[in-house]
């Protein structure tokens, strides 16, 4: 199908050819935080299951959802999903662990957004100062979360002057790398910064505020809409991801000692609160 062409699919290696396999959209910033190539072999090895990942933005995570092109999604933009839900296209929401995003700039920070007092101050400065900001652009789960960042410091980014605020229309990791080009200000998951090699004069300036935290949520498509998807691997992941063994590997996973999810999953139930 067309979204399945457009979609990077990732498979899992070295899998039995008699695993199950099921088609899982995850977005990207879980992608480039790396955990994703710690579980995927426990989950072969315990389920006997083959996840292909398709790597994309919440947006486009959640178009494959609709069209019926995956069996479950795994994103990062509450509203959206809570509407998913609402909407038919998945049997519930499940939250699994967060993290948080970070707002990284040229360490001679020309906004200084190091003295702001939270994340609209810190914002409000780059647009005061028009200094470069660079937005993925792409409806991904940490654009929408930007967007919403920019409206909580009253900047309408629809009408900022393109020569401070570009959007890039890529992933987290195109986006960094157009920030290192143009030495400017960019809103990151902090999992995606850290494995990011390509830093140059960039760093973490602001980061703490609550509204920069990032719940990541399972969703399995309903059969009832969908009836070719294969509903049972999915809820199968699923319990898998809500277990003891599964939430402990999330909460030790970290990069240079810093520790990057929080696992929060509960035992009480498929749709949660969090």
């Amino acid at each position: 199908m067309k979204h399945l062409i457009l979609a990077c699919v990732i498979a899992v290696a070295g899998l039995a050819a008699h695993a199950d396999a099921l088609r899982l959209a995850v977005t990207t910033s879980f992608s480039n935080s790396g955990l994703s190539d710690i579980l995927l072999p426990e989950i072969a090895a315990d389920l006997d299951l083959q996840v292909q990942m398709l790597v994309v933005g919440t947006g486009q995570a959640l178009r494959l959802g609709r069209a019926g092109d995956v069996d479950a999604i795994l994103v990062h933009s509450r509203a959206a999903e809570e509407a998913f839900v609402a909407e038919g296209y998945a049997t519930h929401r499940r939250e699994i662990m967060y993290n948080d995003f970070v707002l990284i700039g040229p360490a001679a920070d020309p906004a200084r957004v190091r003295e702001a007092d939270g994340i609209g101050d810190a914002l409000a400065r780059v647009a005061r100062t028009a200094a470069v900001f660079v937005s993925r652009g792409d409806d991904s789960g940490t654009h929408r979360r930007e967007l919403s960042l920019w409206t909580q410091a009253d900047v309408d980014t629809e009408t900022a002057d393109p020569a401070w605020y570009r959007a890039a229309g890529a992933g987290m990791g195109t986006t960094l790398n157009v920030a290192v080009g143009m030495n400017g200000y960019v809103l990151s998951d902090r999992a995606s910064w850290l494995n990011f090699a390509n830093k140059s004069d960039l760093e973490i300036l602001f980061q703490g505020d609550p509204a920069l935290y990032n719940q990541y949520a399972y969703l399995p498509i309903d059969p009832a809409r969908y009836p070719h998807v294969k509903n049972d691997l999915a809820n199968k992941l699923e319990d898998w991801l809500v277990s003891d063994k599964a939430q402990a590997m999330i909460g030790a996973y970290s990069i240079d000692g810093q520790t990057l999810f929080v696992p929060n999953a509960t035992k009480d139930g498929k749709a949660t609160d969090g």
